[in-house]
């Protein structure tokens, strides 16, 4: 699994020569799409790695808390929990923001397209975006979305239907709506 470190332990858990059981070999397949999970919840490779870790320790200690199902459900559900977890963590230390490359306006290019589908992702709520990256990008279905978030289905379906209003309408240059609060 190249770029994610592992503690000598868990690899050895991880690649035994002994017979592996399903629930080791389901763990080990599911590494990829973890990955790119996480990597989509941080915008950070390091830290992302670091959430699929700890999503791989927490899932090989707790194996005996698995009671069947769609084990990838399971392993989402561990990683978004872990990934609110940091962010409380993180809104409790005062925040520090260096200006990059990457913010200075670019007209052109071919990466501009990306960049755009980047800022309209970041500017949803966060339930919004991790339930569209677990669809569009994971392939999850709309139940397993409703697991992982611990929502009923409907609830998934209106943010779903609201991210993606919301996407077209930053692609298509239309100034974001104001909520009314009452």
């Amino acid at each position: 699994m190249p770029g994610v470190f592992f503690p000598e332990w868990l690899c050895c858990r991880l690649h035994r020569s002994v017979p592996v059981s399903s629930f080791r070999t389901d763990i080990e397949t599911a590494v990829p799409a973890l990955r790119r999970y996480a990597r989509a919840l941080t915008r950070n490779a390091e830290t992302a790695d670091d959430l699929v870790q700890e999503t791989l320790v927490r899932a090989l200690r707790s194996e005996h808390l698995f009671h069947g199902g769609e084990i990838r459900s399971w392993l989402f559900t561990i990683l978004t929990n872990l990934n609110r977890n940091r962010l409380r963590s993180l809104a409790r230390r005062p925040s520090v923001v260096s200006l990059t490359d990457q913010d200075a306006p670019d007209a052109s290019g071919p990466e501009l397209g990306g960049r755009d589908i980047e800022r309209a992702l970041a500017l949803l709520v966060e339930d919004q975006r991790h339930a569209l990256l677990l669809v569009v990008l994971e392939g999850l279905s709309y139940r397993e979305v409703a697991e992982v978030q611990g929502v009923p289905i409907g609830t998934v379906m209106s943010r779903l239907a609201r991210a993606r209003s919301q996407i077209k309408a930053y692609l298509d240059g239309e100034r974001p709506a104001l909520r009314r609060i009452k």
